[in-house]
């Protein structure tokens, strides 16, 4: 059997990477719980394989295609820490913001817990004010 950590690396160079996001099946349970750890408004956000895989695309249509850099992965029994740099270019909107073409850089980690070899369950941090602050340095240069 796979060990959790290996999933969880397979699954951040796969799918979450935008190489292969129809793979999401391979490493996720059929349903997924999906912390959004956010001081302000935390929520669960339940996610099928597919749903994933639709939302590395929407990605894609806003950075086209990046680079995702596998900076850190801790393991402990059926947890899985990931941190992760994600590199890419303002292609498409990103919330209010239209495309600048400018690069942008993600900073993002995230806890996973795997049963059976799958992930059945993760809580993701990313820094959405350096995400922000990228977006606003882009629309002033234009």
């Amino acid at each position: 059997m796979t060990s959790a950590k290996d999933t969880v690396r397979q699954f951040l160079l796969q799918v979450r990477s935008g190489q292969h996001p129809n793979r999401a099946d391979r490493f996720m349970a059929d349903r997924v719980l999906a912390h959004q750890v956010v001081s302000e408004a935390p929520m669960v956000v339940e996610r099928t394989p597919q749903q994933y895989a639709e939302h590395v695309q929407e990605m894609l249509d806003a950075y086209g295609p990046f680079t995702l850099t596998l900076d850190e992965l801790i393991a402990e029994d059926d947890r899985v820490y990931a941190r992760w740099t994600h590199i890419g270019r303002h292609v498409g909107p990103i919330d209010h913001y239209q495309p600048t073409n400018a690069e942008l850089t993600e900073i993002a980690s995230a806890v996973y817990r795997v049963e059976d070899g799958l992930i059945v369950e993760y809580w993701i941090q990313i820094d959405r004010h350096g995400i922000i602050a990228q977006l606003e340095r882009s629309t002033t240069q234009r």
